[in-house]
């Protein structure tokens, strides 16, 4: 198994067990890591992953996640539509 295939099989995993307070401290602490992307090994892309966690339990999140994401593919392709021309 690569890296890639074992981190999305650990991620479905946490979006799906019953230990909320598992999922809730890792959410946490990607968030907080994702805060501090500027460092060397800490990335941007945590934040997002943690949003995603968190918005599996809590309802305000997952309406804050969803509109982002679909502001973000509008933007997408937006920008496609105008490399095209």
């Amino acid at each position: 198994m690569d890296f890639r295939t074992r981190f999305l099989a650990y991620y479905r995993y946490l979006k799906t067990t019953d230990r909320k307070w598992y999922r809730h401290s890792i959410a946490v602490l990607l968030i907080i890591s994702g805060l501090l992307g500027f460092l060397p090994v800490l990335g941007f892309w945590m934040l997002p992953l943690g949003l995603s966690l968190l918005a599996v339990d809590f309802p305000i999140v997952r309406r804050f996640v969803r509109r982002t994401y679909v502001a973000l593919g509008r933007t997408i392709v937006k920008i496609r539509q105008r490399l095209r021309r």
